[in-house]
C-alpha cells in the first residue's frame, strides 16, 4: 500500500512547506504549521477525484436570467450592500468580531424570508437547537418557520439539504466549525475550512439556494482561514462595530452581482438589530457644535450620502517626538495634511501632538475628508469653533490647492436635509448648487486657513500662523 503524502500548513496564512518548522516564514507566526495529508479532501488532486471524461454543457451568453433572480429579504440595509437581495446559487461569506451581530442579523433575515413563506434552513455548528430557539425568542422570531439543524459534519448536512425540497436559503453558522470525513485534519484547520467551503459552494451552484457562511475574524479583522475561501465565494460581507457604540456598519468588500461600495447601517437594541433610515442623524447625535475642532465632513459610502464629525485636538507635546493617534481614518494622509500645511500654508503645526478621532467609530478611506480634516486641525490649533451650520468636503493636493470631488449635490442634498446652510468645497459645477446652500469655493487651502485663523479666540505668544 502507497505511503499517503503528507505537506506542512500554516493555519495562520495557508502557507505550504515541505516540512515542519517552528516559525512560518510567509506570515512570521509561530507554532501554527500542521501536518495535513495531500491525497485527500476536495480538489486534493486528479487521482483523488476524477471527472469521469464527461464534457460540459455550452451555453450562449445572451438568454434568460431567472435562474439567477433574487431573493429580496425585506431588511433594506441588508438588500442594499447585497446587490437587491440574496441571489440564488450564490454563497455569501459574512465576517465580523464575536458578538457583533452577525447571527443576530441572519436570523432576523431568516425570520423575514420564512414568513414570506421561502423555505429556510438554519444550520449551526456552534450553538445546540435549543440555544437558538432561545435567541430566536429574545428577539421575537419564535414563531418564524424556520428550520434548525446542529450539525458540523459537511457529508450530513449535505444529505439533509438535499432530502427534501429544494431550500431557497442556507446558513451556516460558522464555517470554521465543519469538518468533513474526506480530510484527515481537525476542524478549524486551513484544509478543512477550504473543503467544506468549496463543498458548500458547489451545493449552492448546484440547487439554486443561496448559501451563508458566517466566518471567524482573527486579531487583524481579517476573516480567519485560507485566502482561497474568499475567492471561492460570490460576496464577502464584513460586519464592524464597536461594542461601546450601538449602531453596527455591514460593509461589502466583494461582490459579484453589485457595488462592492454600499454600507448598511444598524442599531443594536434590545430587539436586535434595527435598521437606520438616516445615518447622518446618528453620527451626528450629541455634536459638541460650540467646540473647537470640530468639523462636519459630508461624504459617501457606495451611493449614500453621510454626515459625519470629524475631531481634532492639537495640544503642545513634552516629548522630543510628538504624539500622532488617528482613529477612523488613515495615518498617512493625516501625516500629508500636516505637511501641506505646514509648508504650503505656512502653519507652525509639526511640534504639536495631534489627536484625530472620527465621531462614532467610522471609518473614513475617502480622499474628500482632507478639508474637514484640515478644517478640524485649524480650528483646534486657534482655538476657533467651527459655524456649527457649515460642512467641508474637499481633496487637498501637495501643491496646496483643493480639488473637487464627485457627487457634490448629493452631498448639499443631504447637508441641506438636515438643517445646515454652508458648505466649503473646492470648485463646483453651476448645475449641482441646486440645494439653498451658501458654498465657498476655494482653490487654495491657505484661503480656508486664513478665514479661519482670523476668528480665533486665543492669540498666541508665538504666532501659528506664519507669514508666507
Amino acid at each position: 500500500m502507497a505511503k499517503a503524502r503528507s505537506t506542512f500548513i500554516c493555519q495562520a496564512c495557508g502557507a505550504v512547506t515541505m516540512q515542519w518548522q517552528g516559525r512560518c516564514d510567509a506570515c512570521g507566526e509561530w507554532n501554527t504549521i500542521v501536518e495535513e495529508l495531500t491525497d485527500s479532501g476536495v480538489g486534493a488532486g486528479p487521482k483523488s477525484a476524477k471527472a469521469g471524461g464527461k464534457a460540459a454543457n455550452l451555453v450562449p451568453l445572451s438568454g434568460e436570467t431567472e435562474s439567477a433572480a433574487r431573493i429580496v429579504t425585506g431588511l433594506a440595509e441588508l438588500d442594499r450592500v447585497t446587490g437587491g437581495g440574496f441571489v440564488k446559487g450564490s454563497a455569501l461569506l459574512v465576517g465580523g468580531d464575536p458578538g457583533i451581530g452577525k447571527s443576530t442579523l441572519l436570523l432576523q433575515a431568516a425570520a423575514a424570508l420564512a414568513r414570506q413563506g421561502k423555505r429556510v434552513i438554519y444550520v449551526s455548528g456552534e450553538e445546540a437547537v435549543a440555544q437558538v430557539r432561545l435567541r430566536a425568542q429574545r428577539l421575537g422570531l419564535g414563531e418564524a418557520e424556520v428550520l434548525l439543524a446542529a450539525e458540523t459534519n459537511v457529508e450530513i448536512i449535505l444529505a439533509t439539504l438535499e432530502s427534501g425540497p429544494a431550500p431557497e436559503l442556507v446558513i451556516i453558522d460558522s464555517i470554521q466549525t465543519l469538518w468533513t470525513d474526506r480530510v484527515d485534519s481537525a476542524p478549524g484547520t486551513v484544509t478543512q475550512v477550504r473543503t467544506s467551503a468549496q463543498a458548500l459552494t458547489r451545493f449552492a451552484k448546484k440547487s439554486g439556494a443561496a448559501v451563508v457562511l458566517v466566518g471567524h475574524v482573527t486579531k487583524d479583522g481579517q476573516i480567519a482561514g485560507p485566502r482561497v475561501v474568499e475567492h471561492m465565494v460570490d460576496a464577502v460581507l464584513y460586519f464592524e462595530g464597536d461594542t461601546s457604540h450601538t449602531f453596527r456598519i455591514l460593509r461589502g468588500v466583494k461582490n459579484r452581482y453589485g457595488a462592492t461600495d454600499e454600507i448598511g447601517v444598524f442599531e443594536m437594541t434590545a430587539l436586535g438589530l434595527a435598521q437606520v433610515a438616516n445615518p447622518s442623524a446618528l453620527f451626528l447625535d450629541q455634536r459638541d457644535e460650540g467646540a473647537a475642532g470640530s468639523a462636519v465632513f459630508a461624504g459617501m459610502e457606495g451611493t449614500r450620502p453621510l454626515l459625519i464629525e470629524i475631531q481634532a485636538l492639537v495640544a503642545p507635546s513634552p516629548l522630543g517626538t510628538p504624539r500622532r493617534a488617528v482613529v477612523g481614518w488613515d495615518s498617512a494622509r493625516l501625516s500629508m495634511v500636516l505637511a501641506v500645511l505646514e509648508t504650503r500654508c505656512g502653519v507652525r503645526i509639526g511640534a504639536n501632538d495631534i489627536y484625530l478621532n472620527v465621531a462614532g467609530g467610522l471609518k473614513i478611506n475617502e480622499p474628500a475628508a482632507d478639508l474637514a480634516v484640515a478644517a478640524a486641525l485649524i480650528s483646534s490649533l486657534t482655538g476657533s469653533p467651527l459655524p456649527p451650520e457649515s460642512v467641508y468636503f474637499g481633496e487637498i493636493s501637495l501643491a496646496g490647492g483643493v480639488r473637487p470631488v464627485v457627487h457634490g449635490s448629493l452631498r448639499l442634498r443631504e447637508a441641506g436635509k438636515l438643517g445646515f446652510k454652508s458648505v466649503s468645497t473646492g470648485r463646483m459645477a453651476a448645475a449641482d448648487k441646486t440645494h439653498g446652500l451658501e458654498v465657498s469655493e476655494y482653490t487654495a487651502l491657505s484661503e480656508l486657513v486664513g478665514r479661519i485663523a482670523a476668528n480665533g479666540k486665543r492669540k498666541p505668544q508665538e504666532e501659528d500662523i506664519a507669514a508666507e
